[in-house]
C-alpha cells in the first residue's frame, strides 16, 4: 500500500485533474478563512483602541503570522487609515512573555521592518523575545524626501506622535495575546533617534516608562559639528598621518609637532569644538557623513551666507583670506554626456551598493535617504575632465535644457565622471545629452567655517573660542541660529530635560558626529528640571573607544569596539529599574576640559559597566626590538563591581589586512582578526578583575599595535551575543 509520501504528484494529476481542482480549492479555502479572520482581529481591536491622537483614530492590521526567524515570533503589522503610518509588532510565544515592549526610534523616518534584515548582536527581534519583550518599530508616518526639504511641515508627527500612537495600539493587541496586565514599555534609538525618543519621553505621558537615547547630540550640533570637522580635513588633510601617530600608544602625544600656524589653528579649533582627536584615524574614509541630507536644507535656509556675505562680506573667511581657497575652490564647465545607473556607478566604484544591513542605523541611515528612484541616474559623465583637487561635494549647476537654472547636489567628482547626492527625480527627468553644466564647490568650501557664525548662548561652552573677552562674537553673525531648526525637525521640540519616567543616556568617548560632551550638556537640562531627583530618574554612560554607528563592528576593529551590548544591558537594566526599582549602575564619572570629555584610567573612579583594559609589552607601551626577538605582554582587565566577568578575550598582533570583511554578526573571539587566544586568571574566581599574559615573536621589520580586546557579560553568559560589554587596549611594537 502506497502512502502519500510515495506517490507522484505529477502522475496522479496527470490521471484525474479534478485533483487539482480540489486542491486549490482547499487552498483558497484556507486564505478565505485566514483573511476573515485577520479582518475580524483587526475590526475588534480597532474598536478597543482609545486613541489619544485624532490623526490616528483608527488602526488597522493587514499581516499576522508566526515565523520562525531569527526566533519563533508572532509578526503583526498593520497601519492607522488616513495616512501612511505603519508599524510592526514581533511578539514572543506566550509563554515567554514578561510584560515589556522595546521600541526602535530611527534616525529618520523609514521602513517598519528593518528588524528583520539584522543578525547577530545587532537583532533587536532576537534580543527583544529573548528577553521576555515584544519589539515595535515604526516607518514614523512615511519616509520623507531629502531632495525636497519641507520646513513647513509638522515635525512632530514623525518625531514622537506616530510612534506613540502605535505604541498606544500595541498594548490593545498584547492584552488580547496575553491577557490584560500592565505591559511596560520602553524606547531607543540613537543619532536623530535619539533626539526623538528624548522628544518622545519629554512630549507624552503614559507612552513609555523609559528611554535609552544614545550618541545624543545638542540642539546646536547640526551642521556645525560637520562644518568644523570639514574645515580640519581640508586643511590637515596631508598630516593626519603624523597627528594619528602623535596619539597611539608610544607616541610622543604633542599632535601640534610640526603643524604650521594654519594647520595648528584648524585642529585646535575642531578639538575644542568637542571633536575626538582620536578619531582622525578614518580620516580616508570619513567624508561629510550625515551633512549630506543636510546640505541642501542648510543652503535652502541662508541662502545669502551661500551666494554673497561668505566671499564679500568682511569678517568671513572668503573674503578675508581667499588665497586659502586657491587650491582648492573651482569651477568648471562642461556638458553632459550619459548618465550611469546605480548598478554601473557600483561597478566603476563610484558609489557602494546598498546594504539592508545599515537602513536605519545611527550612523548610516542618512545613506538610504533622498536618493534617486527607480532607473534614474545617479551619476553623470561629462564631455569636461575635472580638476583633481580635495573635493567634500559641490553643486551641478545646470545651464542649458529644460531643467536650466535648477542645481543637483554633488558627492564626488573622479575624473570625467560626478557622483549626486539626495536628487529631485523631476529635475533629472529633464536632463539631457548636451545640456551644458557648471560643477562648482564654492558652497562646500563656504560651509567648512559655517560654525564660527553660529554662536549660540553661554551655555554651550565650547563656542567660547569664538567670543570676545566680554562674550561678545568676534565673528558676523548669521540672522538664525539653523541648529534649532534641525533639532526641531527631528525631535519635534527642543530637548528642556524634562521628563516622566527613567532614562539611561548612552555616549561613545570616540564619537566623531555626536561629540561627547553633548551628552553632559542634557544632563545638565536634567539637572535643572528634576534637581535633587535626577538620580532617581536618570543616568548617563560613556563607552570608550566607541564611535556613533549601532553596529557590530564599525571602521577597525584593533581601535573601535561596538557599544551594542551596552545598548542592550542599559534596556535590560533600565526595564529592572522601573519594573523592580533596581537602580543601574552610577552615571559615568568624567570632566570637560577645552570640549574633550575625560574619564579616569581607573574602572572604581570611571564607573559605568564597561571593563577597562590595560596593557603593556616588556612593561611600558612601546617597545624597539629587532626581528626574532620575543616580547611580552601582559594585562589587567577590570570589571567594574557587580557588572559581571570576562567572557571572551583574544589578541591582534600585527594589524589588519588591507580590506576588512566581516559578516554582520561576527564574534571576534572566534575571528580570523584576533587569531590569539587570551588565557585570563581571576581572583577567586569572581571575574572582576584579571590578569593576562602572553608572549610573542615578531619575525617582520615593520611598526604594530598589539590589541587586546575583551569583553564582559553581567552573568557570566558565553553564549549570548546581545549583552557583551566590549573594550581593548593596545600597544606599539616597533621591529628594527
Amino acid at each position: 500500500m502506497k502512502t502519500w509520501a510515495s506517490v507522484n504528484p505529477d502522475s496522479m494529476l496527470h490521471r484525474n485533474p479534478h485533483v487539482l481542482f480540489v486542491l486549490v480549492m482547499i487552498v483558497f479555502s484556507f486564505q478565505a478563512r485566514a483573511q476573515e479572520n485577520l479582518v475580524a482581529l483587526s475590526a475588534e481591536l480597532s474598536a478597543s483602541f482609545v486613541a489619544n491622537d485624532s490623526l490616528f483614530k483608527e488602526p488597522y492590521i493587514d499581516a499576522d503570522e508566526w515565523r520562525e526567524r531569527p526566533v519563533r515570533h508572532r509578526y503583526i503589522h498593520g497601519g492607522f487609515k488616513g495616512g501612511e503610518a505603519r508599524f510592526s509588532f514581533y511578539f514572543p510565544v506566550k509563554e515567554n512573555y514578561s510584560g515589556r515592549f522595546f521600541q526602535y526610534v530611527t534616525p529618520f523616518p523609514d521602513s517598519e521592518n528593518l528588524a528583520q534584515h539584522l543578525t547577530g548582536e545587532a537583532d533587536m527581534i532576537g534580543f527583544a523575545v529573548s528577553n521576555g519583550a515584544y519589539l515595535i518599530e515604526t516607518n514614523e508616518g512615511g519616509r520623507i524626501d531629502f531632495s525636497r526639504p519641507n520646513l513647513g511641515a509638522d515635525p512632530t508627527i514623525a518625531a514622537y506622535r506616530a510612534n506613540a500612537a502605535a505604541a498606544a495600539f500595541s498594548r490593545v493587541v498584547a492584552s488580547k495575546l496575553f491577557g490584560e496586565r500592565r505591559h511596560y514599555g520602553y524606547c531607543f534609538g540613537g543619532s536623530g533617534g535619539a533626539f526623538r525618543t528624548v522628544g518622545g519621553m519629554e512630549n507624552t505621558e503614559g507612552v513609555w516608562d523609559g528611554a535609552v537615547p544614545y550618541v545624543l547630540g545638542s540642539p546646536v550640533a547640526i551642521p556645525n559639528v560637520f562644518s568644523v570637522r570639514m574645515h580640519a580635513m581640508q586643511v590637515l588633510r596631508e598630516r593626519f598621518p603624523q597627528i594619528i601617530d602623535a596619539l597611539e600608544p608610544g607616541g610622543s602625544g604633542d599632535m601640534y609637532a610640526g603643524l604650521s600656524e594654519a594647520e595648528s589653528a584648524a585642529l585646535k579649533e575642531a578639538t575644542r569644538m568637542g571633536f575626538p582627536p582620536q578619531s582622525w584615524f578614518r580620516y580616508k574614509t570619513m567624508g561629510i557623513h550625515g551633512f549630506l541630507v543636510l546640505y541642501q536644507g542648510v543652503v535652502m535656509a541662508d541662502g545669502s551666507y551661500f551666494k554673497n556675505d561668505f566671499w564679500n562680506v568682511p569678517g568671513y573667511l572668503g573674503h578675508d583670506a581667499p588665497g586659502s581657497f586657491a587650491k582648492d575652490r573651482f569651477q568648471q564647465l562642461g556638458r553632459i554626456k550619459a548618465g550611469i545607473s546605480l548598478d554601473e556607478a557600483v561597478l566603476l566604484g563610484l558609489k557602494e551598493a546598498p546594504s539592508a544591513q545599515e537602513r536605519g542605523t545611527a550612523d548610516a541611515a542618512w545613506k538610504s535617504l533622498g536618493g534617486v528612484e527607480g532607473g534614474m541616474p545617479v551619476a553623470f559623465q561629462l564631455d569636461q575632465t575635472m580638476p583633481d583637487v580635495f573635493f567634500l561635494g559641490g553643486d551641478l549647476i545646470i545651464k542649458s535644457g529644460a531643467a536650466a537654472g535648477k542645481t543637483l547636489q554633488l558627492t564626488k567628482v573622479v575624473g570625467d565622471k560626478v557622483v549626486l547626492g539626495p536628487a529631485d527625480p523631476s529635475v533629472l527627468l529633464l536632463l539631457k545629452p548636451g545640456d551644458e553644466v557648471q560643477v562648482d564647490n564654492s558652497n562646500f568650501l563656504a560651509m567648512q567655517t559655517y560654525h564660527r557664525h553660529q554662536v549660540p548662548g553661554r551655555e554651550y561652552a565650547v563656542w567660547d573660542q569664538f567670543r570676545d573677552k566680554e562674550g561678545k562674537p568676534i565673528y558676523p553673525q548669521r540672522p538664525m541660529q539653523l541648529g534649532p531648526l534641525f533639532t526641531r525637525g527631528a525631535a519635534g521640540v527642543l530637548p528642556t530635560g524634562s521628563f516622566k519616567g527613567k532614562m539611561i543616556l548612552l555616549e561613545s568617548l570616540w564619537d566623531s558626529e555626536a561629540f561627547p560632551w553633548q551628552g553632559d550638556w542634557y544632563r545638565s537640562k536634567v539637572k535643572e528640571s528634576l534637581g535633587d531627583q535626577t538620580d532617581e530618574h536618570f543616568r548617563l554612560w560613556y563607552t570608550d573607544h566607541a564611535m556613533h554607528g549601532d553596529v557590530p563592528m564599525e571602521a577597525d576593529p584593533t581601535r573601535i569596539v561596538s557599544y551594542l551590548g551596552v545598548l542592550h544591558q542599559a534596556l535590560l537594566d533600565l526595564s529592572e529599574w522601573v519594573e523592580k526599582g533596581t537602580a543601574p549602575a552610577a552615571t559615568t564619572h568624567y570632566e570637560i576640559a577645552d570640549g574633550q570629555v575625560i574619564v579616569p584610567a581607573t574602572v572604581d573612579q570611571r564607573k559605568g559597566i564597561q571593563p577597562v583594559v590595560n596593557v603593556k609589552v616588556n612593561g611600558k607601551q612601546r617597545a624597539d626590538i629587532r626581528a626574532g626577538e620575543t616580547v611580552t605582554f601582559t594585562a589587567t582587565v577590570d570589571v567594574p563591581d557587580g557588572m559581571g566577568k570576562v567572557v571572551a578575550a583574544a589578541w591582534n598582533m600585527e594589524g589588519l589586512p588591507g580590506s576588512v570583511d566581516v559578516a554582520p554578526g561576527w564574534d571576534f573571539e572566534h575571528s580570523p582578526l584576533f587569531p590569539v587566544k587570551a588565557q585570563w586568571k581571576a581572583p577567586g574566581g569572581q571575574g572582576e578583575t584579571m590578569t593576562i599574559e602572553t608572549s610573542y615573536t615578531f619575525t617582520k621589520p615593520g611598526t604594530y599595535f598589539p590589541t587586546l580586546r575583551v569583553a564582559s557579560e553581567r552573568s557570566g553568559n558565553k553564549q549570548t551575543p546581545y549583552t557583551r560589554i566590549q573594550n581593548l587596549g593596545r600597544v606599539r611594537v616597533v621591529v628594527r
